[in-house]
């Protein structure tokens, strides 16, 4: 496992921090980030509590690195690697990943007069090559200013996301300040 995959999956269960079972938080009883419903789903049947941290470490590699294909993008950028995976963990990595595709399509300025910087992309939150390509090209074209607007950009979709889900359900804004205070930029 490369190493910078082992450092963001820290990063993750460091700020996720131990067993938390907080009756209005929608995933249950959680340790290292790990729901109980995913633990199960990858056959753990001890406590919750008890749940141990390289068993959080293996799911972390299978559900929110290699899963979604995160982890094609460490070597590219190991700063938006880091920002989907640690959405992907708060949030389930479907929505980091459709995320990147529509903050690429946008930041593609399709309408020039010489055409797109790379082919639009399907927002199927399905990591392939087509988005890595795209992610290659950006930083080609623009550097370190295109990651760091990338990412502004992946920040903005999620704290809107965050935003939606505790207006639409007031149990959920108890969450909310934390989710942004946390989860908001600050990772890279």
């Amino acid at each position: 496992m490369r190493a910078s995959i082992q450092a963001i999956i820290d990063g993750v269960i460091q700020r996720e921090g131990g067993y938390v079972d907080n009756p209005h938080d929608k995933g249950g009883p959680t340790k290292y980030g790990i729901t109980e419903a995913v633990a199960r789903d990858n056959g753990y049947m001890g406590k919750m509590s008890e749940l141990p941290r390289a068993l959080a470490f293996d799911i972390y590699v299978k559900r929110y690195v290699s899963g979604p294909g995160f982890d094609k993008l460490a070597d590219l950028s190991p700063n938006v690697a880091a920002e989907l995976i640690d959405t992907g963990v708060n949030m389930g990595p479907h929505w980091p990943s459709v995320f990147l595709q529509q903050a690429l399509n946008v930041l593609n300025r399709s309408h020039r007069r010489q055409g797109p910087d790379w082919p639009e992309l399907i927002e199927d939150g399905r990591i392939g090559n087509q988005t890595i390509n795209a992610v290659r090209r950006l930083l080609d074209l623009h550097g370190k200013e295109g990651e760091d607007v990338l990412l502004k950009t992946l920040n903005i979709l999620q704290g809107y996301r965050y935003f939606e889900i505790a207006r639409r359900n007031p149990t959920q804004e108890e969450f909310f300040r934390g989710w942004i205070a946390h989860r908001i930029g600050g990772l890279s």
